[in-house]
């Protein structure tokens, strides 16, 4: 693969498609093994087609999810899941992170939502995606740059695919299901309208809405249908739309395959009796794949039973004062409101000082109920001097986040002396996910209280300041002790290898609190500016539309793969450069650019795809994302995302603002200074060919460079 991949496995689907595909196999002790055998066979072809991508498998959660709040009747009619079925379900979780995938499941949604969000997020992030499912209702999320693959048929669907198999694009797959209905899941619908129906109105009218609009057109008993379920399509459209926005633990970059654990694996495969896999491996037991550091096994700190200090009154807090500023290091985190470091407000402060013993100071839970505690602002004008001093030093989990968040009280962290996230990733960037729950089980073999577990999931999550403090103590307090106790794991191992402790003490921490600024500073955009290139490039899109036209002989959607295939290869007799994996021929970029060298139409179609690009990503998008407070942009920068070690940005992406073309540079001209200041760009004079000529010493390439 020349890009890096997301692949996401929709586990819920193949689950029930293994269990009724294979026959009833049980192993000689009597338990049912075809489902987990069937599952495990595919998520093992496909790490092998994608070794190096992202990889994911999802699952619904237990419990009814949002859409039955909506509609009661949902899925009402499906009869329960077969006893056989359901004790392969827990053994089947546990062989999956055995090999090293990970497994998400979130309660008040269902896997499609997962997948959606995580496929979205991807997508935004540059990276393409595969999904892996045998379920329909997900062909709406298939885009350029999304793919579905059932690989119990071997079917793959891109756009092209999706317009094939179901005669309307991916774009319109809502519109058809919400038309179609669904029996098995008891989606009203329209009765009497089937895929063929669903289809032919859709490419008639257009959309859903035009149908509705245009209700009184349709003849026949199925437009009598059509008009007296008017009222029930709606509902239907909501019940069959995926959710992609979905709040999630998981970024699309936290899904690493990691190294399987062998022990593990071969007592389950073992157990099961999958005599073909256990010959695998034992086959592959003498190869070790490498790592970016030789791990010795983990050795453990012994369970430690953790004594949490609630503190409520003044006294109290006092005495935590005193140990905290005679202290020569501290763990520290913030419970708060919000995510979003912009918004963030402190609802409770955490600390450890040493390890089996932590405090939580509860200021700003609001629940009915819940006890007085001491004022936040009072608390925090206490703590703002130890805080804001460079000699009391501190650990903390992603302390930007608690550093940005104290800025909205006007607190300046400083002393941030050490970052267990930091310290995990520079030691080994691909050997887990970074984020404290997943840390602490791999190197300190202890299961944390999840966020969920105190908060709740999905819809019915509540904000920190509603959680009981009674709950909520034991969460953050856990939270400064486990930071506590990861960095004396992880600094140690750090410390064993030079190179690595100096990146991390000399690269990755000093920049801390230097990215803490950037964000809280923001970018200053012209908004006006933008609008103004909206309009301008909304012109230039119109006039590209006209001539591509006037070049095919015919109007047609420019956005439509289909169409686009249709004018170029079928009327206009084009060569064909390409094929996808359906045969068809390629409507992709790179066969478009081949083709604009001798063509003029696939020019077009290439100018008119980049500037419609430009105006959704930035000239439509970015004036909506300006802070209403500070007048400015803030994004995201993430140190530990990137295996390379390179940074990220998110929300938005200010790594990835265009600069080849004109229009792209025009964009980047909305980006400006304030008054009495100025912009300066600043980029290395090809520093990768000056890094080979001082690594390699060739006499040449010293000369040159």
């Amino acid at each position: 693969m020349t890009e890096k991949t997301l692949v996401l496995v929709d586990g819920s689907s193949y689950l029930f498609r293994a269990y009724h595909a294979l026959p009833l196999l049980t192993n000689s002790k009597g338990e049912y093994t075809n489902a987990i055998l069937g599952v495990t066979n595919m998520l093992k072809k496909l790490m092998g087609d994608y070794p190096e991508a992202y990889l994911g498998v999802i699952f619904d959660a237990p419990g009814k999810t949002f859409r039955n709040d909506m509609y009661p009747e949902y899925k009402a009619n499906r009869a329960s899941m077969p006893e056989e079925l359901r004790e392969q379900i827990k053994p089947l979780h546990e062989l999956i992170k055995a090999m090293g995938l990970p497994l998400v499941m979130e309660s008040g949604v269902e896997a499609d939502d997962v997948i959606g969000t995580l496929a979205r997020q991807a997508e935004a992030a540059g990276l393409k995606v595969i999904i892996s499912t045998g379920d329909k209702d997900i062909a709406q999320m298939v885009t350029e740059n999304v793919s579905l693959i059932n690989t119990m048929n071997n079917q793959w669907l891109d756009v092209d695919g999706v317009k094939e198999k179901f005669g309307v694009t991916p774009e319109r797959i809502i519109d058809y299901l919400a038309l179609m209905g669904d029996t098995s899941d008891n989606i009203p619908g329209v009765p009497k309208v089937g895929p063929k129906t669903a289809a032919k109105w859709l490419n008639q009218y257009g959309s859903l809405d035009d149908i509705i609009a245009r209700a009184d057109e349709v003849k026949g008993k199925v437009g009598e249908s059509l008009r007296e379920h008017l009222h029930a399509i709606p509902l239907s459209k909501e019940l069959v739309t995926i959710r992609c926005d979905v709040p999630l633990n998981e970024a699309p970059t936290d899904l690493v395959q990691t190294t399987p654990d062998l022990e593990v694996l071969h007592e389950m495969v073992s157990h099961f009796e999958f005599n073909t896999w256990l010959r695998q491996l034992a086959a592959s037991s003498t190869t070790q794949p490498a790592q970016q550091v030789v791990e010795e096994p983990e050795s453990l700190l012994p369970a430690v039973e953790l004594k949490v200090d609630t503190v409520l009154d003044e006294a109290s807090f006092k005495q935590w004062m005193e140990k905290l500023s005679s202290a020569e290091l501290f763990a520290f985190d913030t419970e708060t409101t919000d995510l979003d470091y912009t918004k963030a407000l402190v609802v409770g402060v955490s600390f450890a000082v040493e390890v089996g013993h932590a405090a939580y100071v509860p200021l700003a839970h609001q629940y009915p109920g819940a006890p007085e505690q001491l004022s936040r602002q009072w608390v925090l004008d206490q703590l703002k001097p130890l805080l804001e001093s460079s000699n009391v030093l501190k650990v903390g989990q992603n302390l930007k986040y608690d550093a940005n968040v104290l800025e909205n009280h006007d607190i300046t962290l400083k002393g941030i002396k050490h970052d267990t996230m930091l310290q995990s990733y520079v030691f080994n960037s691909t050997a887990t996910r970074h984020n404290m729950d997943a840390l602490a089980e791999k190197y300190l073999g202890q299961e944390t209280i999840h966020y969920e577990a105190v908060a709740g999931k999905g819809a019915k999550q509540i904000c920190f300041d509603q959680v009981a403090i009674e709950a909520a103590a034991p969460y953050a307090a856990e939270d400064a002790d486990i930071t506590l106790r990861l960095h004396q794991q992880l600094f140690a191992k750090l410390e064993k290898t030079e190179t690595l402790k100096n990146v991390y003490e000399t690269i990755e921490m000093p920049l801390v609190p230097v990215l803490a600024r950037m964000e809280q500073t923001g970018v200053l955009v012209d908004a006006q500016m933008l609008s103004q290139q909206s309009s301008e490039l909304s012109v230039k899109i119109n006039v590209l539309e006209t001539q591509a036209h006037d070049v095919a002989g015919q109007p047609f959607n420019l956005g439509s793969p289909k169409q686009i295939q249709e004018i170029l290869y079928d009327k206009l007799g084009l060569p064909v450069l390409k094929k996808t994996p359906k045969g068809q021929p390629s409507t992709a970029e790179n066969v478009l650019q081949d083709l604009a060298a001798d063509f003029p139409l696939p020019r077009l179609i290439l100018e008119h795809r980049s500037l419609s690009k430009l105006r959704s990503t930035y000239t439509d998008k970015l004036p909506k994302q300006i802070n209403p407070v500070t007048g400015r942009v803030h994004t995201s920068y993430h140190q530990a995302v990137a295996a390379t070690g390179r940074l990220s940005s998110s929300g938005p992406n200010l790594q990835n603002i265009p600069v080849r073309s004109e229009e792209g540079r025009r964009i980047r001209q909305a980006f400006i200074a304030d008054t009495d200041f100025t912009v300066l760009a600043a980029d290395y004079s090809q520093i990768e060919l000056r890094i080979m000529a001082h690594l390699s010493q060739d006499a040449g390439l010293l000369q040159a460079f």
